[in-house]
């Protein structure tokens, strides 16, 4: 019994460990659009294939860029 809660909280923190990191991981790659948002010259197509993010995500970002 103890070694099956032990066994559980050690499944949820990793899995609390991995989503952390994947939260990070995308807000890096957020700032990477912005930043090339910047130069006015990449398309949005490029942007995604240079940061792994759809094209959706890289518009939504170009829009709030412009607020």
């Amino acid at each position: 019994m103890l070694a099956e809660n032990l066994e559980d909280l050690v499944k949820k923190e990793r899995l609390a460990g991995r989503q952390e990191a994947e939260q990070r991981a995308l807000e890096e790659k957020r700032k990477t659009v912005h930043h090339l948002l910047s130069f006015g010259v990449l398309t949005n197509d490029q942007i995604a294939k240079a940061t792994g993010l759809s094209i959706g995500e890289i518009a939504k970002l170009r829009i709030e860029d412009k607020h």
